[in-house]
């Protein structure tokens, strides 16, 4: 061998000979003043809503716990009564049925109010002219108070001089007593509640469609698909999570009804429209009974909880994310 030719070295030998590479040393957990100092830093930026939480929803929501266990008429001391105040709305026949109510409601409402808000939003994500008017104008009762919209509401559907019955009785129908009949009170706050809550649902809706992808649509349209296939192949799919989204808030907002059963009907005629917050309204200020009133919102809560994350577990099954 001659020396200039550098001798054979094994690659075990040459792995052995190198030096291994020095690793950083982990970085060692931040001490107790780094993790106070940070937690400090959290809350001093959650605190601005924090605190409002804590004051206007979850201190309420305690006190109304604790008064549920109560007999109180609001002025004299308030004497414990344990469960007898969820026991005896239990018992009580007009608990069921104000419930039922409410849920007739709801069984009206969120049809009309999303196939009306889907229609807008599909009409108005066309290129029409002046558009964007149009959903201002559509948008507008949503920010328009509830008493303005109630007395609007209950002067067109007045059943001897409502605009409403006298555009029926001149095409030959004689038109219901809508607010004052009992079989037509809830429809006609249905109907007052829908068309207040359709800019909503429209704008929700709009923003869905304005983030579908067109080129799924040209892809469709080479396919040969028609303009129906592609709402329901294209459009509704991907529009879930927008709907999932209106479901959920509309059903919230659906069983807490009360603002438009107070102004137009009262609860009435005859309790025909009363629901479950107009019921905690009276025993509370008009019954003197804030013990039951209690009992009667936190099994209203347990409600909405139960059927709120009943949606949140079956979205998985219909709720498609791009």
């Amino acid at each position: 061998m001659s020396i200039l030719t550098p001798p054979a070295i094994l690659p075990d030998a040459t792995a052995a000979a190198a030096p291994r590479p020095v690793r950083p040393a982990r970085r060692a957990g931040r001490s107790r003043a780094a993790r106070i100092r940070y937690s400090l830093t959290v809350l001093a930026f959650l605190l601005p809503s924090a605190i409002p939480l804590g004051l206007f929803v979850l201190g309420p929501m305690i006190a109304a716990a604790w008064i549920s266990l109560h007999d109180w008429n609001l002025i004299a001391p308030m004497r414990f009564v344990g469960v007898d105040n969820f026991a005896q709305l239990l018992a009580d026949p007009a608990t069921g049925e104000v419930f039922l109510h409410t849920v007739g409601y709801i069984v009206g409402y969120l049809p009309l109010v999303y196939i009306g808000g889907l229609l807008l939003a599909l009409a108005l994500n066309q290129s029409l002219r002046g558009r964007t008017l149009w959903r201002g104008i559509y948008f507008l009762p949503v920010v328009t108070s509830w008493i303005v919209v109630a007395i609007v509401w209950r002067w067109l559907l007045n059943p001897s001089t409502g605009i409403v019955n006298t555009a029926l009785a001149a095409v030959g129908v004689d038109g219901p007593g809508w607010w004052t009949d009992p079989a037509w009170a809830m429809p006609s706050i249905v109907i007052a509640s829908a068309w207040k809550d359709l800019g909503f649902v429209m704008v929700i809706l709009l923003a869905g469609l304005q983030s579908i992808n067109p080129d799924l649509y040209d892809a469709a349209r080479v396919d040969g698909a028609g303009a129906w296939r592609r709402l329901v192949s294209i459009t509704l799919p991907m529009l879930s999570p927008s709907t999932f989204f209106v479901v959920v808030i509309s059903l919230i907002n659906g069983f807490q009804v009360f603002d438009q059963v107070y102004a137009m009907t009262g609860g009435g005629p005859g309790g025909a429209s009363q629901v479950v917050v107009q019921q905690i309204y009276d025993l509370t200020f008009r019954y003197g009974a804030a013990g039951e009133a209690s009992a009667l919102s936190w099994m209203l809560f347990a409600v909405i909880l139960a059927v709120t994350v009943a949606q949140i577990i079956g979205q998985k099954r219909w709720v498609h994310y791009a």
